[in-house]
């Protein structure tokens, strides 16, 4: 259960189609597509509820708001919509249907596993949460909430939550202490993120688009959601800190709330040497990654994000390069202890932009040694068919054994 799954590009796809070519037979509830745009995907309709194929999988989708675009309330009533409507829509949808297991792909909130607890005690089957996110402490953490009181009640919900799981898989060994203070006697397993096996294998040069700033001598390339949380204002530092250096370009990939503000600063400020292209198919981020000379990682100078192992680590660990991690905490831990890259505090704009120079006067060879350790400590602990036959022992675990 996920309220995101494909055509929307996120990890449990992967995940789910790993399992069909195992052997497992795999029924997903999921929502209608609308993430990043905010609008309905092409194909689809916000209202009533589809049933579709994915690989073999048979997919269920229920309706909901579509979340809109930098705005809270659209934000809220997505949310809300997904829970009433996968508890409400969902269990008829998955009527007659067995299980031996109920997995929630926990991303923010976590109060979309509402309907994953509900079709479980309806099935009487065990529910496991892979959590992805701390909450309440995202709420606060992001802005979007700062009423004490409505925290409180939104740290009741999780509480209940984590509570009535039967386990609880955390993407992050930071995660465990502030997730046990919740979740009582419920058990917790450290289960990282990865990627799909395509972020290992070389690209096909022909299959990267030709974007601006590609064919520059040193590329830093950044890749994924482009919002506050991001901390995105130190990218733009560093590139007006280095826009003397004509051999240093900057690329940031993809979409999300801050884009506009970014693309705004670099005409403001004269930033020939940042750009950003936009948003591409998952397919051509592993050719993209492959490209640059190294991949940054940013993220907010918030306590919950020291916590917090963005999924690009492991992304940027499979393609091969030499990362530069701009943030706190346990992904700068784990790059500087693959041995993968550099590490800098979070949101220090002169210190981003010294580890660039510093990464730019290496050596070709020393960069490649860098961009081996990356891809070597990838295989070691975060190899996607490793992680996946781990995660079919966790479900025989809660089965007693039974395959």
């Amino acid at each position: 259960m996920s309220q995101y799954f494909w055509p929307e590009g996120f990890r449990i796809n992967e995940v789910v189609q790993t399992l069909l070519k195992q052997g497992h037979r795999v029924d997903v509830l999921t929502g209608k597509p609308n993430y990043p745009e905010g609008i309905i995907f092409s194909g689809y309709r916000a209202f009533g509820c589809d049933r579709e194929d994915f690989h073999g999988a048979r997919v269920s989708r229920v309706p909901l708001f579509p979340r809109g675009r930098s705005s809270k309330i659209g934000l809220a009533l997505n949310y809300l919509s997904f829970v009433i409507s996968g508890i409400v829509c969902g269990s008829a949808l998955k009527r007659g249907r067995d299980y031996d297991v109920i997995f929630v792909y926990g991303l923010s909130p976590i109060l979309l596993a509402l309907p994953g607890l509900f079709l479980g005690w309806l099935k009487k089957v065990p529910v496991v949460i892979w959590v992805q996110d701390l909450w309440p402490q995202s709420l606060s953490a992001t802005g979007y909430v700062q009423n004490r009181f409505l925290l409180w009640g939104v740290e009741k919900v999780v509480r209940f939550i984590y509570r009535n799981a039967d386990l609880l898989l955390v993407q992050s060994r930071a995660f465990i202490e502030p997730v046990r203070r919740l979740a009582s006697t419920t058990a917790i397993k450290y289960y990282p993120s990865s990627v799909d096996g395509s972020f290992v294998q070389p690209a096909v040069s022909a299959a990267i688009p030709d974007v601006p700033g590609l064919d520059a001598p040193f590329i830093v390339m950044f890749a994924g959601n482009i919002g506050f949380a991001q901390a995105v204002d130190v990218i733009v530092d560093a590139a007006t800190l280095l826009k003397g250096h004509q051999d240093i370009h900057f690329i940031v990939l993809g979409d999300g709330s801050r884009r506009e503000w970014v693309l705004e600063q670099a005409i403001q400020r004269g930033l020939v040497n940042l750009h950003l292209p936009g948003r591409f198919p998952v397919e051509t981020m592993p050719g993209f990654m492959q490209r640059a000379s190294v991949l940054l990682v940013t993220l907010a100078d918030r306590e919950i994000f020291a916590a917090t192992v963005p999924n690009k680590v492991q992304a940027y660990m499979a393609a091969g390069r030499p990362i530069i991690a701009c943030m706190n905490g346990e992904g700068a831990r784990l790059v500087t202890e693959a041995g993968a890259g550099l590490a800098v505090p979070a949101e220090d704009g002169q210190g981003l932009a010294d580890a660039v120079l510093r990464m730019y006067r290496l050596s070709a060879s020393e960069r490649d040694e860098l961009a081996a350790n990356a891809q070597a400590y990838y295989h070691q602990h975060f190899d996607h068919d490793k992680l996946v036959s781990e995660l079919i022992e966790h479900f025989e675990e809660l089965r007693g054994g039974k395959p």
